[in-house]
């Protein structure tokens, strides 16, 4: 799995912190009956609402490989227009057309 080189850093240099921010994910994730896949999908449409180029590449990533096909993906970013606005919308999808050029090149 990718993971940012800034994120690898943090991860070294606050070990505790790191260890309790992923039990929390964790916990989260357990605490109800969404399967993984949607609740990958969920977690983009979020990251697209507050306007994270990495968050929206993590969670498409991850989707991706929770088995979100691309049309479920593009879904998820065009029912960001009419929260979102177009600019945003706009925004996140270049930055999932990114990720998935990157995964079917991989393929």
């Amino acid at each position: 799995m990718y993971l940012p080189q800034l994120y690898r850093i943090f991860s070294e240099q606050f070990p505790e912190v790191m260890k309790h921010y992923k039990q929390l994910g964790t916990t989260c994730r357990s605490s109800g009956p969404l399967e993984e896949k949607t609740q990958d999908l969920v977690k983009l449409g979020i990251a697209i609402g507050n306007n994270s180029r990495g968050a929206v590449m993590s969670h498409t990533r991850k989707a991706l490989e929770a088995g979100a096909t691309k049309d479920e993906i593009y879904h998820v970013v065009i029912l960001a227009l009419t929260t979102v606005g177009f600019p945003k919308m706009m925004a996140a999808m270049a930055w999932v057309q990114e990720v998935l050029n990157k995964w079917e090149d991989k393929q």
